[in-house]
């Protein structure tokens, strides 16, 4: 593992070395070439603040400020693609020529977008594309539905999002799950920054310790996601993107919440700060949670119906511009969380008659860096996830002090991934991606009372290869997978093929094939029930063991309308989902 990382990051050093000799004018020099400008809502003709400016296929860009004007400085010369974007309206390019010692002003009339066609996604192609033309159907939940939802986690932010149910399946700790075509939580895959960082362990309390003031969208695509993103994207995947820095900016907020209109609160302080540096090369983004939840019983039965429950969550994510078309990024994070549910919450857990108690500590982080050519037909990244959990537990009834259990999870993934844009492939213009992954995940579990331990190792190297043949009006996806499991004495591929069709900018239709699987484990959060239970269950993974495949055949038609008074808008989305499971 340590030798791939190695690797990687000796060819991400002699790369960019050889890219900047090839390329010396590509560095961030002053030209005083320059373009200004101020962004206007069409409709109301007010000047719209902190709105994203940038120069497609660069590292260069900006935001209005409170004013709506904007700046872009000492810019590199030649002809680009001026970009405004922001939540909420529709994406605009404009072409600008830029001239060492000139002056460019470009201004924007913004054009409301209820249905955020134009958003940016990632997860339909693993590269940045537009809802609209996106292979394969993506819904997104953005920032400002966590805001005014009042959402403190995502599994909060999830239950706004149609199609992905979230429940509660244990009374006493809380543990929730979503569920996507009806399958169970473990077959969806979660993603940070598009990173599969999310192991067995982390994935079943996860939902309610990720907060929702470091989530800039959310993206959820149903159907299998093996091709893409790798093992248990079975039912659907779920990517959290989180923020980056845009403008110098702080917040500090409370809320306080009334359970059931009874005296038992939930209490959150958030805080969130955004530094960048005035030529924009580098940013911080600062996130902080604390909340604190006490335990709800409704009934009066002495026993809870939500757990008490203590989070603390910091961490950041920066950015520093090595040059116009290359970008390092870096994202740190620490969560620590107490939960505790069944009765006599005030006593230690083994004198209480039943008792599941959690205290997770969990340190994760990536490094990311991006590189693009001048003509943004080449792009390249290399990138590395780590996530460490450690996790005291117990899960008893009876007054049993055998029950207490230690459970430590470490996950590493490391990768590169390569993408390049055919003006004309075969039959149309396309854009092919290949990459390579590895993933290690070590679990060790231990309940010394009961003698049971569980220590699992599991490595995975990964290829895929795709290619997307596509215009504003058709989209031809094919592409594929292949996973070698150390618990799998096979290669398994993961094949998928997708069709769009735009028969004006209004309507998509759109239909999907893909595969997904799941690997086997001896380690599944399920264990805790047996023990709970007052049983003494040993686990033990059976040989031979094949993973579970599954087939997924999808069909959509979304149509959009926005009527002459440009107030309702008319939205209807029909879906028919189709999974087999083996």
């Amino acid at each position: 593992m340590n030798k791939f990382i190695t690797l990687i990051l000796c060819l991400c050093c002699i790369f960019t070395s050889a890219w900047a000799e090839g390329d010396d004018h590509v560095s961030l020099n002053p030209s005083d070439a320059n373009i200004v400008g101020h962004i206007l809502d069409k409709k109301t003709g007010e000047h719209l603040s902190f709105i994203n400016v940038y120069l497609h296929g660069t590292t260069i860009g900006t935001t209005t400020d409170a004013t709506g004007h904007y700046y872009m400085k000492n810019l590199p010369e030649g002809k680009y693609t001026l970009v405004m974007k922001s939540i909420g309206y529709k994406t605009e390019e404009k072409t600008v020529t830029l001239k060492k010692g000139k002056t460019l002003e470009i201004n924007f009339n913004a054009e409301e977008d209820a249905v955020s066609l134009d958003g940016v996604v990632v997860s339909a192609n693993r590269n940045e594309t537009t809802r609209r033309l996106a292979p394969s159907l993506v819904n997104v939940l953005d920032s400002k539905v966590f805001e005014t939802t009042h959402a403190t986690s995502l599994a909060d932010g999830l239950n706004f999002q149609p199609g992905v149910r979230v429940e509660n399946n244990c009374q006493n700790c809380g543990f929730q799950q979503v569920r996507i075509n009806g399958l169970e939580g473990p077959y969806t895959q979660i993603l940070v920054d598009s990173r599969p960082i999310f192991s067995a362990l982390t994935g079943v309390y996860g939902l309610e310790q990720i907060p929702a003031n470091m989530i800039e969208r959310v993206e959820v695509m149903r159907g299998g996601g093996s091709a893409l993103f790798g093992s248990s994207a079975i039912a659907g995947t779920i990517n959290i993107i989180t923020k980056e820095p845009l403008r110098n900016s702080g917040e500090l907020s409370h809320t306080l919440t009334s359970i059931g209109g009874t005296s038992a609160f939930d209490n959150n302080t958030t805080l969130n700060a955004s530094l960048v540096s005035e030529n924009g090369k580098a940013g911080l983004y600062l996130f902080g949670q604390n909340r604190h939840r006490s335990g709800f019983d409704q009934d009066g039965d002495g026993f809870t119906e939500l757990p008490k429950l203590k989070n603390q969550t910091v961490g950041f994510r920066s950015y520093l511009k090595t040059s116009t078309y290359s970008k390092l990024t870096f994202e740190y994070h620490h969560m620590n969380e107490y939960r505790r549910g069944g009765n006599l919450l005030d006593r230690p857990p083994h004198e209480a008659d039943i008792a599941e108690q959690l205290e997770h500590s969990i340190d994760g982080g990536g490094l990311k860096f991006d590189l693009f050519s001048k003509d943004y037909k080449h792009k390249w990244s290399v990138f590395t996830s780590a996530q460490n959990t450690d996790r005291d537990s117990y899960y008893g009834t009876n007054q049993d002090p055998n029950a207490y259990g230690k459970t430590t999870d470490l996950t590493v993934m490391a990768g590169t991934q390569y993408a390049y844009s055919f003006d004309k492939f075969l039959f149309m213009p396309s854009d092919l991606t290949a990459g390579l992954e590895y993933s290690f995940d070590h679990l060790k579990d231990e309940m010394i009372g009961y003698n049971r331990f569980t220590n699992q190792k599991v490595h995975i190297e990964s290829a895929f290869l795709q290619n997307e043949w596509k215009n504003k009006r058709w989209s031809f996806l094919i592409g594929g997978r292949l996973d070698k499991h150390n618990m799998m004495d096979h290669v398994i591929f993961s094949p998928r093929a997708n069709i769009r069709f735009n028969p004006t900018e209004d309507i998509n239709i759109r239909a999907s094939y893909s595969c997904g699987f799941r690997a086997p484990q001896a380690f599944d959060e399920d264990m805790h029930i047996s023990a709970v239970g007052g049983e003494v269950a040993m686990i033990q993974r059976a040989k031979d063991l094949s993973e579970e495949k599954s087939q997924s055949l999808s069909a959509s038609v979304d149509f959009y309308h926005r009527f002459k008074n440009g107030i309702p808008v008319s939205y209807t989305h029909l879906t028919l989902p189709t999974n087999s499971r083996v």
